[in-house]
């Protein structure tokens, strides 16, 4: 079958279970996934998903070099390819952010991409991502915009826009990403895999080039939640050269998880009557279940997320780029420079209000945590072509982000949980979030919605106990 004959949607390859079952029973080898690797990135030609890929040779001989370590096969990630952001360094490797002119070759590599590489890890590349990490939508790049796998000229989604892609192609089982206002969610929604953002800390995010510091979070995606918890597991850790480190909250105690699920009428799908059907729909099936319900409403959550790009966190991202704005404005994306521009109008008396309105917020959103442990919501509300983002870019990388901006400003875990299709043949995802440190709790409710059991779960008894109350 000929990629241009395959039906849309993802074409997953290999699990990290599947690679490692493979090489114990001799039926695989490190140096046969690295050929399989280069051979179907090079079959797809330029279409958006690598930035920078390693040369086939290269690849197999590091593939090699993975075979020839002393103890490699008893390695976690053992011969196991991955793909990174090209805003995380790898060294000897440019990183670009999607701009050629700011590229530079990185002497180190990030602790959370080096930690993957000593678990065995085979790197491939860098994906693609909007320009500067600096929008949800994957057309803010100078290179070729990619698409979703579900075609339809469907946007990829971004920041992480090739981190997705790679994964959804079946090119590699995880992708390392990041997310600062939905990066490593919207474009896992819009391709039909799993995108986790952990808590902010707990994976470290030296060598990543900041888009807002204070937000942003290293994340994966990858094609099941097994995949995503063995590079958690061993992304995962304090680092004392990152001031936002944190120790990795407790595992999921096998207590019953009590749900949250907004009032109905709060919920916004920008008139996208299968978009709406389809997760309501999966609502009902958590409350057919043997699911604790609690209403959880949805304002304090929206209003967080306004203060990110109505607020003055826009200006953060100046930190980082306002002398490469001043120096060079042409090498920039068109909409990204206005982005970057328009932080400059923010006084210390905006970043103040907003610091101060945003701890109300959090305050009032810590009281809700009391009465329920996660949070289920769309991830998306509905989903754009090109063109639309191309004609809108503003609006549409709004309303990309209604359900994601507010989850870094408000220390949330977050997990985007491929459900299947629209009735139009699009694709929809939920969200689960949850209170910082319960990445656990959250990966376990993704894995129960998505039936698929984690490696705790003979050890704990199910969570989804009962009704609690009805839904109004």
């Amino acid at each position: 079958m000929t990629f241009a004959q395959r039906p849309p949607g993802p074409s997953l390859g290999p699990s990290v279970a599947e690679y490692l079952d493979s090489y114990a029973s001799g039926s695989g080898t490190p140096v046969k996934t690295a050929m399989r690797v280069a051979d179907a990135i090079a079959a797809r030609g330029d279409d958006g998903t690598w930035i920078s890929t390693v040369s086939r040779a290269d690849l197999i001989a590091a593939a090699r070099a993975i075979e020839n370590r002393p103890g490699a096969r008893a390695l976690p990630l053992y011969g196991v390819p991955f793909g990174v952001k090209d805003s995380i360094d790898v060294a000897g490797v440019a990183t670009t952010l999607a701009c050629p002119d700011y590229a530079y070759v990185a002497d180190t590599t990030a602790p959370a991409v080096a930690a993957l590489l000593d678990a065995g890890a085979l790197y491939v590349g860098k994906t693609s991502l909007d320009q500067f990490a600096t929008g949800l939508n994957g057309t803010r790049t100078p290179h070729t915009i990619p698409r979703s796998v579900y075609g339809r000229e469907l946007i990829s989604g971004g920041s992480s826009s090739g981190s997705a892609l790679a994964v959804a192609l079946g090119q590699v089982p995880f992708c390392v990403a990041t997310d600062t206002a939905g990066s490593g969610r919207v474009p896992a929604a819009l391709n039909g895999v799993v995108g986790f953002k952990p808590s902010r800390g707990v994976i470290s995010a030296v060598g990543l080039v900041p888009a807002c510091k204070s937000l942003d979070c290293i994340t994966v995606m990858g094609g099941c939640i097994d995949d995503i918890d063995r590079a958690f597991d061993v992304m995962a850790g304090t680092d004392e050269e990152d001031s936002w480190t944190r120790p990795r909250g407790p595992r999921y105690a096998g207590t019953p998880i009590r749900i949250g699920l907004p009032p109905a009428p709060e919920l916004e799908f920008f008139g996208d009557e299968p978009m709406a059907a389809a997760h309501f729909a999966v609502r009902d099936r958590i409350l057919r279940g043997a699911a604790d319900t609690v209403v959880a409403p949805l304002d304090p959550f929206l209003a967080a997320g306004a203060l990110l790009y109505q607020g003055p966190w826009v200006a953060e991202r100046l930190v980082e780029f306002a002398g490469f704005l001043a120096e060079q404005p042409e090498s920039i994306h068109p909409v990204v420079r206005e982005i970057l521009r328009s932080g400059g109008k923010y006084t210390a008396v905006d970043a103040f209000r907003a610091q101060q309105r945003l701890q109300e917020l959090r305050a009032e959103v810590g009281r809700l945590w009391r009465d329920m442990d996660v949070l289920i919501l769309p991830t998306i509300g509905t989903t754009f072509t090109v063109d639309q983002v191309l004609a809108r870019p503003i609006e549409c990388n709004t309303v990309l982000g209604h359900y994601t901006h507010f989850g870094n400003l408000l220390d949330l875990v977050g997990v985007a949980v491929p459900m299947g299709v629209t009735a139009d043949g699009r694709p929809f995802s939920v969200m689960i979030l949850g209170p910082a440190l319960s990445d656990d709790t959250v990966l376990h409710v993704a894995a129960q919605l998505l039936d698929s059991p984690r490696a705790t779960e003979e050890l704990v008894p199910q969570t989804l106990t009962r009704i609690r109350q009805e839904y109004p």
